[in-house]
């Protein structure tokens, strides 16, 4: 490996004011995040070496996904948490991540919006990124983004996700607890145990408790019976089903001592430091497809030939398969 280069002095200085736990702080850590998720060369050049910088200061915060159906209400959750955090003396960051505007490529649903009270709070940072159509719903920086949040000294770190499906389960990739928010009358115990996505969840929450009671014994009596068709994430933790109302503040304790009791458990068996471990290499990998990608498209030869290659697709001409091999044949051959 090459040795890093140094860091310019503007770099040097957003650098030194994430460390410094300063006022500057929070506009220090929102420059990075913008660093690592420009697609200029150039910028990512410069993020890889300020996270390189970072990176040691990183990995000491408690990593949390959240994801669930559209209104779920994980905005609420994720603000009456953050809140109860803050008065047990944490710090919190949430890295929510919108889906983008097919049109601006910005962020439509802009959490800081609905998190109006926890975003005034000192002890709080919120980044809402576009989704820009990562797969899962998880903005390509975003695992990133939260190494510079953990450098920065935050105790939780929070990651909401867009919503539920098959390919929303990147966000466990990253997470040391992945939750899933459901709703009372949400579908019968079978519908939960199709959702793939329930097989990466760690702890399956029902908010909105306080609407219908009745309702809410019932939903977590079938989550409970759906998790016993499901083989559980981690053979050390057997996910629970809790109910709160996240509106009226109601639960959130509790949610946390469920939190307290996942990490001593991973961490008395070894799999906390395993699963992070092993995340961190298949993000790895997650990089350099990504990365594969973007050299694939940047081609010259490539960028010349993929229109034609493309009709004859689209014409019945040739078969995706040799055109995908005559294009990657470019690459072998260079």
């Amino acid at each position: 490996m090459s040795a890093p280069q140094p860091l310019t002095p503007a770099d040097q200085q957003l650098v030194d004011a994430i460390l410094a736990a300063g006022a500057a702080q929070r506009r220090a850590l929102a420059k990075v995040i913008t660093l690592l998720e420009s697609t200029r060369p150039d910028h990512q050049t410069r993020a890889q070496q300020v996270l390189d910088t970072l990176l040691p200061h990183s990995g000491k915060a408690i990593r949390i996904g959240i994801s669930g159906v559209p209104g779920a209400g994980k905005s609420t959750f994720i603000e009456a948490l953050g809140l109860w955090l803050i008065q047990q003396g944490k710090r919190v960051a949430v890295l929510a991540v919108d889906p983008s505007s097919t049109i601006s490529g910005g962020s439509i649903l802009g959490d800081k919006t609905r998190m109006e009270q926890l975003c005034q709070r000192e002890e709080a940072f919120i980044r809402p990124s576009p989704s820009a159509g990562s797969l899962g719903g998880v903005a390509e920086k975003t695992r990133e983004a939260m190494l510079v949040c953990e450098a920065a000294g935050y105790d939780v770190v929070i990651i909401e996700t867009v919503g539920v499906g098959q390919s929303e389960t990147a966000v466990a990739g990253m997470v040391d607890m992945f939750c899933l928010l459901q709703l009372p009358n949400a579908g019968d115990d079978l519908q939960a145990i199709k959702k793939g996505i329930v097989e990466m969840a760690d702890m399956v929450i029902i908010n909105k408790a306080d609407i219908d009671p009745r309702a809410t014994r019932v939903a977590q009596a079938q989550w409970k019976k759906a998790l016993h068709f499901v083989r559980p994430a981690s053979p050390h933790w057997t996910p629970p089903v809790i109910t709160l109302s996240a509106l009226h503040k109601e639960g959130i304790s509790e949610f946390w001592a469920q939190v307290d009791k996942f990490c001593a458990a991973l961490q008395s068996s070894g799999e906390f430091a395993a699963r992070r471990q092993r995340q961190a290499v298949d993000w790895m990998w997650s990089m350099i497809d990504a990365g594969l990608r973007q050299y694939f498209h940047r081609h010259p030869t490539i960028r010349a030939s993929l229109p034609e290659i493309s009709q004859a697709v689209a014409e019945g001409r040739t078969t995706p398969g040799a055109a995908a091999w005559r294009l990657l044949a470019v690459l072998q051959h260079n």
